[in-house]
């Protein structure tokens, strides 16, 4: 283990659950206003995760007002207080750049089947 590691592995969170592309997210942010500090809520699907240990960032997409937005959250990050999977979707490959094109039910994923 190099000095990185191990000066890292003390920032790593543990309390995250297990992510995947297509998931349907809510992610609870801490946005600050001025002198005030609050939590907002994303909820989308989880298009893209990059990177591994500390530099872990999910992109996660929704719809508002008929219009795309698209944020990527630092996973690791003190800014998240908690992330939630609302469900899991079929997803056959690791980016899901497609759903930019499609609109409505079109653009929502199967959902994963329990495994019991």
């Amino acid at each position: 283990m190099n000095v990185l590691d191990e000066v890292v592995s003390d920032q790593l969170r543990t309390d995250l659950p297990e992510l995947a592309s297509g998931d349907t997210v809510r992610v609870s942010a801490k946005v600050v206003e001025g002198n005030r500090e609050r939590i907002q809520v994303f909820e989308g699907t989880v298009m893209r995760m990059r990177g591994g240990g500390i530099t872990r960032s999910i992109t996660v997409r929704r719809v508002a007002s008929g219009v795309g937005v698209e944020r990527t959250f630092k996973v690791n990050s003190p800014r998240i207080e908690k992330i939630e999977v609302v469900r899991h979707g079929v997803a056959r490959r690791a980016q899901l750049y497609f759903l930019r094109d499609r609109v409505g039910k079109a653009a929502t994923l199967r959902e994963r089947r329990s495994r019991s």
